[in-house]
C-alpha cells in the first residue's frame, strides 16, 4: 500500500524550488500558486537564505506549495496513494492531494494560517524544544512541572514540548535522565494553547472556503484516524494549529493499514527518516526534483502500488 507524506515546518531549505522551476509543468503550478500571496514565493524557493525562509509566514506557504508541485509529480504517471497524511503544514498538501481543497484556496488558508500564528507568536514569548531519549513518562512528567505543553510526539524518544521562553529554559537547565533537551529554532509555541488567537482567525477566514469529500482518506495528525468527510478535515486542520501533532499514532495507523510504501514530498527527508526508525515494513522514497519523481517509476517500487492498487 502507497502512502504519499508531506513534511512540515522546519524541513525548509535554500533553493528548493530551483529544480521545480526548470520543470515546465511546476513552473505553471508554482506561478498560479505565487498570486495567491503577498510575496515572492518563486523567489523566496530560489534565492532567499535560510534566515529569510525561516520566517512564519514565508516558510509555511513555500513547504506548501513546493510539497505540493512535487506530490502533483509523483502523480503524473498515475501514482495514487492509498491515502495521504502529512506533519502539521504538511497536512494541508495531503488534503489537496486528497480532493478536499483546490490547491490556490488551501495557498491562500495556508498563507493565513502562517499569518495568524506568526501574530499570535507576537503575543508572549514563547517556543518549543525537543527532547530525545529517556523515559516517556518521565520526560512528561518534568515537562508538564515546568509549565510545557505536548505539541509533537513524533515517535519513541522523540518529544516536542512547548511554552514561554522561561519555562523551556528551566527544563533545558534540569533535563530528566538520560534525555537531551534541545531548544528550536522557532517563533513561538505552536501547536499550543498559545496558538489559540490563530485559531480563531483562521477557523473565521476558512468559512467561506468550499470543500469536497476526500477521495482518498487523509489520516489526520490529532488521533491518527483516517478521515474522508470534507468539513471535518478543514475543521481537523484548523484545529490542529493549537493541538498536539501525535505523528506517533499516524504511525500506529500507518501500521495498521498495512503501508509498505511512502513517498515524501519535498521538501524531503525528516518524515522518511522517522519512518525508517520506527516502522521497518515501509519502504521510503523521496521526491525533491523532477528527476526523483521520473525515478520513481524505474525503481523497485511495486508497480501495482504506484497505479494505485491496495494489499
Amino acid at each position: 500500500m502507497l502512502i504519499f507524506v508531506s513534511p512540515g515546518q522546519g524541513a525548509q531549505r535554500p533553493g528548493m524550488l530551483t529544480p521545480w522551476l526548470a520543470d515546465s509543468t511546476a513552473k505553471t503550478q508554482l506561478e498560479i500558486l505565487n498570486a495567491c500571496v503577498d510575496f515572492d514565493l518563486l523567489a523566496a524557493g530560489t534565492t532567499w537564505d535560510a534566515d529569510r525562509i525561516r520566517n512564519t509566514r514565508i516558510a509555511q506557504p513555500l513547504i506548501f506549495a513546493t510539497s505540493l508541485v512535487s506530490a502533483y509529480a509523483a502523480m503524473a504517471g498515475n501514482a495514487k496513494p492509498a491515502a495521504v497524511t502529512g506533519h502539521s503544514v504538511g497536512e494541508w498538501c495531503a488534503a489537496v492531494v486528497a480532493g478536499v481543497l483546490t490547491a490556490t484556496d488551501a495557498m491562500a488558508l495556508v498563507a493565513a494560517r502562517g499569518n495568524a500564528m506568526s501574530l499570535a507568536c507576537e503575543e508572549e514569548p514563547t517556543g518549543l524544544c525537543a527532547t530525545l531519549g529517556g523515559d516517556r513518562d518521565e520526560v512528561t512528567a518534568a515537562a508538564t512541572a515546568c509549565g510545557l505543553a505536548l505539541a509533537n510526539d513524533n515517535g519513541p524518544g522523540q518529544l516536542v514540548f512547548g511554552g514561554t521562553r522561561e519555562q523551556l529554559d528551566t527544563f533545558s537547565a534540569a533535563p530528566p535522565a538520560k534525555a537531551r533537551v534541545r531548544q528550536l529554532e522557532v517563533a513561538g509555541a505552536f501547536h499550543t494553547e498559545a496558538m489559540h488567537p490563530a485559531v480563531a482567525q483562521v477557523t473565521e477566514f476558512a468559512a467561506g472556503f468550499p470543500v469536497n469529500d476526500a477521495n482518498i482518506p487523509l489520516i489526520s495528525n490529532r488521533d491518527g484516524a483516517t478521515v474522508t468527510n470534507g468539513r471535518e478535515i478543514l475543521d481537523r486542520l484548523v484545529d490542529q494549529i493549537a493541538l498536539p501533532v501525535r505523528w506517533d499514532l499516524v504511525m500506529d495507523t500507518l501500521a495498521a493499514i498495512d503501508a509498505t510504501e511512502a513517498i515524501e514530498t519535498c521538501p524531503s527527508g525528516t518524515l522518511s527518516g522517522i519512518l525508517r526508525r520506527n516502522l521497518k515494513s515501509v519502504t521510503t522514497q523521496t521526491v525533491d526534483t523532477p528527476a526523483d519523481a521520473q525515478a520513481l517509476f524505474t525503481t523497485d517500487l511495486r508497480t501495482n502500488e504506484l497505479m494505485g492498487a491496495q494489499k
